[in-house]
Parts: structure tokens; sequence; C-alpha cells
């Protein structure tokens, strides 16, 4: 697989990815810069493209949709 290419990612994550571009584009950004932050969001939040198999373990989310709370209650 080339690098680059977007087949390793599930439909879910190519969808997150085409709203997060959308968003990017409407803020004034160009194509390929809106494409750049969207991936890497969506690389940010998972992980990276597909992952299965057992023995893989629950890692902790560190997605910054999922550190406000973490983050005030360790302030305190």
């Amino acid at each position: 697989m080339a690098r680059g290419s977007k087949k390793s990612y599930t439909p879910k994550q190519r969808r997150q990815a085409s709203h997060i571009e959308a968003s990017a584009r409407k803020s004034g950004k160009s194509a390929k810069t809106a494409a750049r932050i969207a991936y890497a969001t969506v690389n940010k939040q998972d992980g990276g493209g597909k992952k299965s198999g057992s023995g893989r373990g629950k890692k902790r989310s560190t997605a910054s949709s999922k550190q406000g709370g973490r983050k005030s209650s360790r302030r305190s």
C-alpha cells in the first residue's frame, strides 16, 4: 500500500474525515491542507487505520474529545 493511501481506514473513519475536511474548507483552508488536517485528526482520535485482532487490549483514549473531564479533575 502506497504512503498516503486511505484504504486502511474504516468507512466510519472516512466519513469523520470528510466532515472534518468540509469544516476546514468552510473556514478557508485549501483542499490539500483541509484533507491533511482531517486525517491527522482522525489518526489522533483513533490511532490510525483499521485495527483488529485479539490481544490488542484497550488503550486509554487520548483524543482531545475525551480529555476534557480527565484534565479538569486532575487540576483540583
